[in-house]
């Protein structure tokens, strides 16, 4: 089978981000969200080697840095699980861990609380809900509690509160960027439409947003994903 996630293809996606140090840039996180939303897990440990080979050129090639981007692919991958399935998260983290040298594995455990009662998570998903969609939370909340109170309950405790919310490996920003980055492999717009814009309720710029995404489309075409009717623009 092909490489998709070729030194060329990827760069050319690198450029589409406002430049970032790597350790910091999102770039890669979208593009292996996309791959493994858009089913092909076996991409993702190319985007990783590749972001790896990025931080020697730049210099900034040290073992905790290399962790931080490990940790950081995880966490992405594990949280775009919730919209795209598990069994595609499960198949890129396997194909991520067989490649990972040992020093670059998780060492700490579970990263989220498991001693916590599901009430705090409830509270710290209630507040990144509101966070992330600013003025337009209480419509859609009224929209999934009125669907179905268990899908509200779902969303505010398990979605934002365990798996979104539930570490500060990524930024708010970069969990909208996650989600909106599945969403477009999935072509799912309304939930597109909405976190691209929760991205920049969160702090990302017009440009940022923009070039997530483009990468997120470029990705997904090369995956051989096609959309019913587009993608909403920013």
């Amino acid at each position: 089978m092909a490489i998709l996630a070729t030194n060329e293809f990827l760069t050319a996606l690198k450029s589409l981000y406002p430049r970032l140090p790597v350790v910091q840039n999102p770039w890669y996180l979208v593009a292996a969200v996309t791959f493994s939303a858009s089913n092909r897990p076996e991409e993702v440990p190319n985007v990783f080697r590749y972001v790896l080979g990025d931080l020697k050129d730049e210099g900034n090639d040290s073992e905790s840095n290399r962790f931080v981007v490990a940790r950081r692919f995880r966490e992405s991958i594990l949280q775009s699980g919730l919209l795209c399935g598990y069994a595609r998260s499960i198949n890129s983290l396997i194909a991520l861990n067989e490649i990972t040298p040992e020093e670059l594995r998780e060492k700490d455990g579970v990263l989220r609380n498991v001693d916590q009662h599901l009430d705090g998570y409830t509270r710290r998903g209630k507040e990144l809900f509101l966070s992330m969609y600013g003025d337009t939370s209480d419509s859609i909340r009224t929209l999934l509690y009125g669907t179905y109170p268990d899908l509200g309950w779902f969303c505010d405790t398990v979605g934002y509160g365990v798996v979104y919310g539930g570490t500060n490996v990524l930024s708010q920003v970069e969990t909208s960027y996650v989600i909106a980055t599945a969403n477009i492999a999935m072509d799912t717009p309304r939930q597109v439409g909405w976190h691209l814009k929760n991205a920049q309720n969160g702090g990302a710029t017009i440009d940022q947003v923009k070039a997530v995404r483009e990468i997120a489309m470029e990705v997904s075409e090369k995956a051989g994903i096609t959309w019913r009717d587009g993608v909403p623009e920013i």
